[in-house]
């Protein structure tokens, strides 16, 4: 066994991190062939990231004990945003706590009600778009997504309450995933973009948390709680081993945190889906042929393959917290495991013509455990994915059943970072038209 860290690039932090910043992909990619599977990279602010993607190592991680990797550490960036009850920065006890609360309400048969809210909100979006014209579809699945979280999720049905939540959250959005004067606060670290009076994070922060407490506060009061199924009606009720339910402080976080990650992720990853079929035409009569029953097996195909070829997160994070051992090396405690996602979904070993959009890898042949993994892994796997994975399919399959999607330019868009997230450098910008 060897121990210390894996060999990796000399050169500065502050290089490093302006590499990995501004093309993540070209840079791990040349990292990978100078160093192999897995190598060392140094970034601002962060401990070494020991960078990883190997499937069997990355097994390795997503199986290892919560007690000596930490994932809510690895996320500490998100603190100032999603508060410091979020699911995604508890480790141990605590998370699973939250964990067992939070899931009921993501599966079973409730999709299918949410189901009706995804279709009412794509139909609607589909309506006000400007037909024959180009434009960024990003935006729109912005405007769709966020619908759902506040009728799904929040409840939220009566335009009175809707609106100014509407509106304030859009906002905390904007300036959260998109804002550069968050990138400057953030170089500081999450004390600095917490505490500081400049630019107005405070101020935006203070009126989104004021109107979603007074939301939790209005389902508090329902007396017909327990007919409702929004997931914050269903958070409302549920209890953990001892028999105690969320605080408000516990929901307001999870609540943010339920925006942060089901929102912006979800919005980029349809924008990525409309624009590789426009520029796929086989793909894209393929699913359009589905579309009308609400999409089959080669719309689940497009949307993985989507998800594999332009994963909206480029790494996992585990703080390791005392000497892991990862193939045949000893990981010292206090680096940082990264499991790379987009070195893992280009292993050509794995999924041949790795460059290629090609939805019929899987037909027949549902994705890897530790080698698809867009939404992490373990016990830390995503509890949104499986309503993220539905919203995909009911909200593509809506608006290819109304309308027409076609690409101007037949060169792909390139990767532009958003904050934590890679999105398309031109918002997706597709021509649509109604059938």
């Amino acid at each position: 066994m060897i121990a210390g860290l894996p060999p990796g690039p000399r050169a500065p932090a502050t290089w490093q991190t302006l590499r990995w910043t501004a093309r993540p992909l070209p840079y791990l990619q040349e990292l990978k062939a100078r160093y192999g599977d897995v190598f060392t990279m140094r970034v601002l602010r962060e401990g070494p990231w020991v960078m990883v993607s190997d499937p069997e190592l990355v097994k390795q991680v997503f199986t290892a004990s919560p007690k000596v990797l930490h994932a809510g550490e690895g996320n500490q960036i998100l603190e100032p945003l999603l508060g410091p009850r979020s699911i995604l920065l508890l480790d141990e006890d605590k998370h699973m706590r939250q964990r067992k609360l939070m899931l009921p309400p993501f599966h079973g048969d409730r999709m299918e009600r949410y189901g009706e809210v995804m279709r009412a909100a794509a139909e609607a979006e589909v309506e006000r778009w400007p037909s024959g014209t180009v434009a960024p579809a990003w935006p729109r699945m912005q405007a769709i997504t966020l619908e759902v979280i506040l009728r799904a999720v929040f409840g939220v049905k009566d335009k009175a309450q809707l609106d100014p939540l509407r509106e304030a959250l859009g906002d905390l959005l904007d300036f959260a995933a998109g804002s550069p004067r968050t990138a400057i606060l953030a170089l500081g670290g999450p004390d600095r973009l917490r505490e500081s009076k400049w630019f107005g994070f405070r101020d935006v922060m203070a009126h989104a948390d004021e109107l979603v407490l007074a939301e939790v506060a209005r389902h508090r009061a329902d007396p017909d709680i327990e007919s409702r199924d929004d997931i914050l009606s269903l958070l409302l009720q549920a209890r953990d081993e001892d028999g105690a339910p969320m605080t408000d402080a516990d929901l307001r976080d999870e609540l943010m945190t339920l925006l942060m990650a089901g929102h912006e992720t979800t919005a980029t990853s349809l924008a990525w889906a409309l624009e590789r079929l426009a520029r796929n035409p086989v793909a894209m009569e393929r699913t359009v042929a589905e579309a009308a029953d609400g999409g089959g097996p080669y719309t689940d195909a497009v949307i993985y393959e989507t998800l594999r070829l332009r994963p909206v997160i480029p790494i996992v994070a585990r703080k390791v917290k005392e000497p892991f051992e990862l193939g045949d090396r000893t990981i010292p405690a206090g680096a940082t495991i990264t499991p790379s996602i987009l070195l893992m979904h280009r292993r050509a070993d794995v999924y041949p013509d790795p460059n290629a959009f090609r939805p019929e890898r899987f037909l027949d042949n549902p994705p890897g455990t530790y080698t698809w993994i867009p939404f992490g892994g373990g016990v830390r796997r995503c509890i949104g994915a499986s309503f993220a994975l539905f919203e995909m399919r009911v909200v593509l399959s809506t608006i290819l059943h109304r309308a027409s999607v076609r690409a101007m330019e037949s060169d792909p868009e390139r990767v532009r970072r958003r904050a934590i997230t890679l999105t398309p450098q031109h918002g997706a910008r597709v021509v649509l038209a109604p059938r």
